[in-house]
């Protein structure tokens, strides 16, 4: 099945202007349509998300992809600043959307979101009674208790970045920014091998690697897997064993708290769901997933 339209649309959330792309397969009927949310710092035209959306999409569903505000082709100001109950706000909006287009089937719209993403469907669709399915995949779920990798020296970088981003917020500085990705012992957010060849892979493509670490005390407090429990849809939960950025422990119990929650695990790291070949294979049982519970 090949996909024969893909159009760039607009859609606002919260007065400013979110820009995606909306992939509908072939056919005259109304198809069921994934939202694909990014990840932290991630954007609409990562390889992974395209290739995820074609996948889709050459299994007969319509795909929504997007930029949260203040990230990639959407607006709002400062740049890369990370809002996270304005990015769930975004998300809502990218449904509002999407469900009044007239090749979209309202009634079988699937939330799909990697990474905080993956955390962002589960605390939307527990709140919406609209939404068929939900595919989480190695969601975050809060911070692990110990971070693997970084050294004493590095935190305390960390920390201090955070800190100076805060305070440059709160007097309407600009923001104060560092790496999101980057290599061990480095001050990134996420700082290890895996971590820097997956940015190594996104050379060329558009993709900023920059945020303001600001966001980092909200995801302190931040626990989708709260809101689990109040998730009606089908909820497939995608972990990865060897992940030390979203660890299987905290990934599975949003798969445990949910009425129809499932969880499947693959041997391999966080950053490596977004490998071609790893990815193919998520892909895959992520359809069956949507076959059995849409179709």
């Amino acid at each position: 099945m090949v996909c024969y339209d893909e159009r760039r649309v607009e859609f606002h959330s919260s007065g400013e202007v979110c820009r995606g792309i909306l992939i509908t397969p072939p056919g005259e009927g109304r198809s069921p349509v994934v939202v694909m949310c990014a990840g932290f710092a991630g954007t609409q035209r990562t390889p992974a998300i395209r290739a995820a959306a074609h996948a889709f999409c050459r299994a007969g569903f319509a795909v929504l992809t997007f930029d949260y505000r203040r990230f990639g082709d959407s607006d709002g100001r400062p740049r890369q600043v990370i809002d996270l109950a304005g990015q769930r706000r975004d998300i809502e909006s990218a449904v509002d959307f999407v469900s009044g287009q007239t090749e979209i089937d309202a009634t079988r719209i699937v939330l799909w979101g990697t990474s905080l993403g993956g955390g962002h469907v589960t605390v939307v669709a527990a709140r919406r009674g609209d939404i068929a399915a939900v595919i989480a995949q190695v969601p975050f779920n809060g911070f692990p208790r110990r971070v693997e990798g970084r050294s004493a020296a590095a935190t305390v970088r960390l920390l201090s970045a955070m800190a100076i981003d805060r305070m440059r917020g709160l007097l309407r500085l600009p923001p104060y920014y560092i790496d999101a990705v980057g290599a061990p012992g480095s001050t990134a957010v996420m700082a290890s091998r895996a971590a820097e060849h997956a940015v190594a892979l996104l050379d060329g493509t558009g993709w900023v690697n920059r945020v303001a670490p600001r966001v980092l005390f909200a995801m302190m407090r931040y626990h989708p897997g709260a809101s689990a429990a109040s998730v009606t849809a089908p909820l497939l939960v995608c972990a990865a064993t060897e992940d030390c950025e979203t660890p299987l422990e905290s990934v599975a119990e949003i798969a445990r708290r949910a009425p129809e929650g499932r969880l499947l695990t693959y041997r391999v790291s966080h950053f490596d769901v977004y490998d071609a070949a790893v990815r193919q294979h998520l892909i895959a049982d992520q359809i069956a997933f949507l076959d059995s519970v849409l179709r």
